[in-house]
């Protein structure tokens, strides 16, 4: 199933990213997580995927260098998972850091060490992509979260 949607960048969705977030717990269960993309949609670019009105995807990106960008956050709507939303919205985040220069895109999921389903769905989503993993750490979100660094060059 393939679902039509118009990409909107430059406005801030906090709101959304909440109304989504939580609807997925599965993947964003840790509240105090919820809560600090939600305050990051305040300021953060962003990409958010806009059908009949409403958004149903959205992607925050953190610029770190002059070359580097991190995908903060991706999440669309459960029902529209495996529609083709995630990879629109990543396509449309690569082109508009190309334009800016960028060179390496990264984003961080939960690791393979760890058993999570859904997270196995989402490491496949990242390969499937483009995105090479690069290490998992288990100093940045500790012990029981493994946090799984992967990278994509845009050259």
């Amino acid at each position: 199933m393939r679902v039509d949607v118009t990409l909107v960048a430059g406005g801030q969705y906090p709101d959304a990213v909440a109304e989504l977030l939580r609807d997925l717990p599965e993947w964003f269960g840790i509240e105090q997580s919820v809560l600090d993309y939600v305050e990051a949609a305040r300021t953060l670019p962003t990409i958010a995927a806009v059908r009949e009105g409403e958004v149903v995807g959205i992607c925050l990106v953190r610029r770190h260098t002059a070359m580097t960008a991190e995908i903060e956050l991706l999440a669309v709507r459960r029902d529209l998972h495996r529609s083709g939303v995630g990879r629109l919205i990543i396509e449309r985040v690569e082109a508009d850091a190309r334009a800016n220069g960028v060179k390496l895109l990264e984003v961080k999921t939960f690791g393979p060490s760890g058993v999570s389903p859904e997270y196995e769905r989402t490491r496949a989503f990242y390969e499937a992509i483009g995105f090479l993993a690069l290490e998992e750490r288990t100093d940045i979100w500790g012990p029981e979260n493994p946090c799984l660094i992967s990278v994509k060059p845009l050259m």
